[in-house]
């Protein structure tokens, strides 16, 4: 297939407009600066001929692409994220092309104490000729998911000037959050009104997750015994000591993400705040099976009701938020969805490797909601970090397999 690309144009650009998300905010979006990619994304958009695109209060971008085709197809939905993670600052990004890559370490040039090493990065050994992107060393990149982005768009473009391929509607749908857990909340599901999904927010080429992690939340509220401290015998019980007490008594050895892979799930505390009467301490909890989060909540809660019997005039509260379920449980009972993706691939040249992710994605939810949604690779690596990288090449073969996938849905339509 051979295709005008735009992708990597539009990503250089679309990675220098700032969109970093804030667990802390209240609002939705939780940063008003993710609205200034979106109005970017809508202007293109509507240049391309795309009548409907819009943004709306929440930060969303809606737009369709209208079925050309004469058969009933069922409307599909492309989907990525347009915020960054607040791990890292995605302020004043200055992307990098390192041209016809030949296999060495990327000294970052602003700051040389960040090395892509090829030890460390596996995946580089594989893009031997390609053109790599990288940041400066000062900011992450925003492949993270600046790359589904763009390659969204470029697959839109080239359906749009290429009339001669047949598809189906084709959804877009760009939105904020992802990285805090709420990329979804406000998506209107009737407005969408798809019937399949596939997020383009993977990893490695050629990638297909249709699994991730199910995901629950955990804030522990422990309510110490507070008194002047020159008259605190036998009377003071610290807050502060409980909760340093609690997070040691955890596992060491198991169930945290330093210590665990592949199909292991963890306990992992993200937070602590609080004074001598008063800690809040927030977990996150992950396992790929809703027994197996059951079984490490129950053994977190085990732990805390040990170390609580050292402090008896204290008390906690243990308040468990759902946040996503696997996947796999929606997308099991439509095998079509993940067949029609492995085809695609298949037809871009790749060897399509169906896979799970640590992790999760807006699809994880949308598929919850009535939108069967597994993930598309993207080409990203090292996301969250300065040494955040893409390769062109492997944005290219999303764009291919995103167009692949749209004729395949029709070619299958009656």
């Amino acid at each position: 297939m051979k295709i005008n690309h735009t992708a990597s144009q539009r990503f250089l650009k679309y990675v220098q407009i700032d969109t970093q998300s804030d667990p802390n905010s209240p609002t939705q979006p939780s940063t008003e600066k993710q609205k200034n990619l979106a109005k970017v994304l809508v202007e293109e958009l509507l240049e391309m001929g795309i009548k409907d695109a819009h943004l709306d209060e929440y930060g969303y971008v809606y737009a369709t692409l209208p079925s050309n085709s004469s058969k009933k197809v069922p409307v599909i939905c492309y989907c990525s994220h347009m915020d960054t993670s607040p791990d890292c600052s995605g302020k004043d990004v200055h992307p990098i092309v390192h041209k016809n890559y030949q296999g060495q370490d990327i000294v970052l040039p602003k700051d040389s104490t960040q090395i892509l090493k090829v030890k460390e990065h596996p995946d580089l050994a594989n893009q031997l000729g390609n053109d790599i992107i990288t940041a400066d060393g000062t900011t992450l990149l925003g492949a993270d998911n600046k790359a589904g982005v763009a390659e969204i768009m470029d697959a839109i473009h080239h359906l749009i000037t290429h009339p001669e391929i047949k598809h189906g509607s084709i959804r877009i749908l760009f939105t904020p959050d992802e990285e805090i857990g709420r990329g979804v909340n406000k998506v209107d599901i009737k407005k969408l009104a798809a019937d399949f999904g596939y997020t383009v927010d993977g990893e490695s080429l050629g990638h297909l997750e249709d699994e991730t992690f199910s995901a629950d939340g955990v804030i522990l509220t422990l309510n110490g015994i507070s008194t002047h401290p020159g008259f605190a015998k036998n009377k003071m019980e610290n807050a502060i000591k409980i909760a340093a007490a609690i997070i040691n008594a955890l596992p060491r050895t198991t169930d945290s993400p330093e210590t665990t892979e592949q199909k292991e799930g963890f306990i992992h505390p993200t937070s602590i705040e609080g004074l001598l009467e008063k800690v809040i301490i927030k977990f996150i909890i992950r396992s790929f099976s809703n027994d197996g989060l059951a079984e490490l909540e129950n053994k977190l809660k085990d732990t805390v009701d040990k170390v609580m019997l050292q402090f008896p005039k204290s008390t906690y509260s243990f308040e468990v938020e759902q946040q996503y379920r696997n996947m796999k449980l929606v997308l099991d009972k439509f095998p079509q969805v993940t067949a029609f993706a492995m085809e695609a691939m298949k037809r871009s040249g790749l060897n399509p490797v169906q896979s799970s992710i640590r992790g999760g994605t807006d699809g994880s939810r949308l598929s919850f909601m009535g939108l069967p949604c597994p993930n598309i690779f993207a080409g990203e690596h090292a996301f969250h970090s300065k040494l955040e990288w893409v390769s062109i090449q492997d944005m290219n073969k999303a764009v291919e397999t995103l167009v692949n996938l749209a004729m395949i849905w029709e070619e299958n339509s009656k």
